[in-house]
């Protein structure tokens, strides 16, 4: 019988990777399609941390096996810039490096999950949340933030959420795929519904924190007895340029680290010798590169910003961090073209990619089916000629 198990059947496929799949396909068929569906830096990754890497595999020295949970040089680099830029009082110990932050938080719910727990998702969430909690057969609780409050969801909802069954609570700051970002406030009054329920872990994802436009980048283990109940989970691919190299890490409590190490003992081993090496250059090395990205992303985001209020019916927050809107669109569902009815988010970002040849993501993926995600990690020409033909495609529904 050729059937899935039923964990595998639960989930979907990532839509951000079916979606550049079909731009990719489009591509390749001759259409000039303009992608803003992946959330991948288009910069190249900095000279000194290639450099670092070239240099790695030239010194001859690094092609055995690393440690499953990293090279103790890195680890510890990693643990200094928690304690150093976000007060966390880390240590090598705490630092588990891994093949991507997506793989540092399937270690972690793997860790920590069994099937009769829930854990709890602030919404919107980046794609895979939901489907690594269901990976682990245990149930997701989707907690929604909106648009009206910046999409943030609060500690009075995150409070009345919790059961005797509640495990783990997951959000990321700044939010992929909303761009906002909890102020201290806002994290200290989530820390405090935290910390009334003994059993409780938050995973905080800050793979953004330094695409963050408000000045400060608070991590909910620097306050008071958060150290014991957080997993921060970051990594290279964003801030650095580095999405193909695949380092990510986390920082947590001792024993969730020996767990998340012995479960990556078991599925993929350490990450990357040479990516490490890297790794360790861009921690180590001249931030520069990374401020000027966030300069320049800073930059697209306000030319977006005032080109989607040129739309009607388009609502936008005006996201704080990370590259991406993630605006409400749904004044055009059940509008049409003659052809066809715009009935979902599925269907617009369809209808955009036909129509106007230019790849986004339906916000369903992301737990919020009246939106759109769209990435402004392009080239300004890019983004203003995309946002040219998103504009002029929706004149033509009525």
């Amino acid at each position: 019988m050729n059937k899935l198990s039923n964990r595998i059947e639960a989930i979907q496929e990532s839509a951000t990777l079916a979606m550049a799949a079909k731009a990719r396909e489009l591509k390749t068929k001759g259409f000039d399609v303009i992608g803003l569906s992946l959330g991948e830096p288009d910069f190249k990754t900095p000279e000194h941390i290639c450099e670092a890497a070239k240099k790695a595999i030239d010194d001859g020295k690094y092609f055995a096996y690393p440690p499953v949970a990293g090279y103790q040089d890195l680890r510890e680099a990693l643990a200094a810039k928690y304690q150093k830029e976000n007060n966390v009082p880390y240590k090598a110990e705490n630092i588990v490096v891994s093949n991507g932050a997506k793989q540092s938080i399937a270690n972690a719910m793997l860790a920590l999950l069994n099937p009769e727990d829930e854990a709890i998702i602030f919404s919107p969430y980046w794609v895979s949340y939901d489907a690594l909690v269901r990976l682990t057969e245990a149930t997701p609780v989707i907690v929604k933030g909106g648009i009206e409050s910046d999409f943030k969801v609060t500690a009075a909802q995150l409070e009345a959420a919790i059961t005797p069954k509640t495990r783990i609570v997951i959000f990321s700051s700044p939010c992929n795929p909303t761009g906002s970002v909890f102020s201290r406030k806002e994290l200290e009054a989530i820390a405090q519904v935290v910390l009334k329920h003994e059993r409780i872990i938050v995973i905080a994802d800050e793979i953004y924190e330094h695409i963050n436009y408000t000045g400060e980048q608070v991590s909910i283990a620097s306050l008071p007895g958060m150290f014991d109940k957080t997993i921060t989970v970051n990594g290279f691919a964003k801030g650095y340029a580095m999405t193909g190299w695949r380092v990510g890490y986390i920082a947590a409590p001792k024993w969730i680290a020996d767990g998340c190490n012995k479960v990556q003992g078991q599925i993929t081993s350490a990450n990357c010798s040479i990516a490490q090496r890297a790794a360790l250059a861009a921690v180590t090395g001249d931030i520069t590169p990374t401020n000027k990205m966030v300069e320049e992303y800073r930059r697209r985001r306000d030319v977006v910003y005032e080109l989607l209020k040129e739309i009607p019916g388009i609502k936008a927050n005006y996201p704080e961090g990370a590259f991406y809107f993630f605006p409400d669109v749904s004044y055009y569902y059940g509008k049409s073209d003659g052809t066809r009815t715009i009935k979902d988010g599925d269907d617009f970002c369809m209808y955009m990619l036909e129509k106007a040849h230019v790849s986004l993501v339906t916000g369903d993926a992301f737990g919020e089916p009246n939106c759109i995600r769209l990435s402004y990690a392009a080239s300004e020409k890019d983004l203003r000629e995309a946002m040219k033909r998103i504009k002029e495609a929706l004149t033509q529904l009525k």
